[in-house]
C-alpha cells in the first residue's frame, strides 16, 4: 500500500511539474510575441521620424509616480548643474 501512495505522489507531483514547466513554456512564447510586436512598433515610430531612444524614456517616465518622477529629475538637475552641464 505505501508503495501505491509513493507511486500516486510522485504521478501527481511529476504531473503537476509538467503544468507548470508548460505554462512558462506558454508565457515565454507570449512573451517573445508581444516583445517582437514592440520591437516593430519602435521601428514603425523611427520611420515615423520620432527619436526612439526618448520615447523609451518617456514610457519610463510615465511608470513613476508624480513624486518620483520629480525627485529624480531634481537629483539629475542638481549632478549636471554641479558638472557643469547646464
Amino acid at each position: 500500500m505505501s508503495d501505491e501512495i509513493t507511486d500516486s505522489s510522485q504521478t501527481v507531483a511529476a504531473g503537476q511539474l509538467r503544468a507548470f514547466i508548460e505554462r512558462v513554456e506558454r508565457l515565454t512564447e507570449e512573451k517573445d510575441t508581444i516583445s517582437a510586436d514592440i520591437r516593430d512598433v519602435f521601428s514603425e515610430m523611427k520611420g515615423a521620424g520620432f527619436d526612439t531612444k526618448a520615447v523609451k524614456q518617456i514610457i519610463k517616465m510615465r511608470k513613476q509616480d508624480r513624486a518620483e518622477r520629480e525627485e529624480a529629475e531634481a537629483l539629475l538637475e542638481l549632478y549636471m548643474s554641479s558638472l557643469g552641464m547646464v
